[in-house]
């Protein structure tokens, strides 16, 4: 037992003065692992997709940034179409209404979506914001709100397709100008309709006549 430890004593000594350590305990060598996956991740996240031509990085950032405005505005119309599905609240024409406009907004972010992907932009999903509220009042309240998120989104689209101007991006203007853009002044002018329609037959004092309005113009049905 003695000669095994001394043995073990006298290899530790040899190593020591050779200068070797272990290989596990080895500081330089973890840095260079360190180091290794360091510029790895660097250049993984530098890499860019091979297609991708004449398209900055401001316009994909800005894509990005349109796609959370989308499905805060889809997510918003579904608080309002099942807001009105309520049993106290009744006015299925409304809920309709609300939750076609947010199948259109999703539909609408899904577009930026494979856009960015066509590109070569990388798609970077953030956070979205809850609605502002979760009682929406009468219809014409909640037509009001719709009207106010409509020009939220066009005004954002319209600052992401200066953007794309102000970079020399003729594809993405044309995208925008074809898909988003004027499809945003029709539906601003439809809400403005159903405001101006509510407002004149005094709905919100006037129960009868927002059942009739959801019924009729809405296409409510019980």
């Amino acid at each position: 037992m003695w000669l095994c430890l001394a043995s073990r004593i006298s290899s530790r000594r040899t190593a020591t003065r050779s200068g070797s350590t272990p290989t596990s305990y080895s500081p330089s060598r973890t840095r260079e692992v360190d180091a290794f996956y360091s510029r790895t991740s660097r250049k993984s996240a530098k890499m860019e997709s091979q297609i991708r031509q004449n398209y900055h990085h401001d316009c994909e950032a800005a894509i990005n940034r349109m796609i959370n405005m989308e499905m805060f505005a889809s997510f918003t119309y579904t608080s309002m179409a099942f807001y009105f599905s309520r049993d106290d609240v009744a006015l299925p024409g409304f809920a309709h209404f609300f939750k076609e406009n947010s199948d259109e907004e999703r539909e609408h972010a899904d577009k930026l979506l494979s856009f960015q992907n066509k590109r070569g932009g990388r798609i970077l999903l953030q956070d979205i914001k809850k609605p502002e509220r979760d009682e929406w009042g009468n219809g014409l309240e909640a037509m009001q709100c719709a009207l106010q998120l409509e020009k939220n989104v066009n005004q954002a689209l319209l600052d992401l397709h200066k953007i794309a101007s102000d970079k020399v991006d003729p594809h993405l203007c044309d995208f925008l100008e074809t898909h988003y853009l004027n499809e945003q002044v029709e539906a601003i002018k439809k809400l403005g309709d159903h405001i101006t329609n509510l407002t004149k037959m005094d709905a919100v004092k006037n129960k009868m006549a927002e059942y009739l309005f959801d019924k009729h113009t809405l296409g409510g049905q019980s």
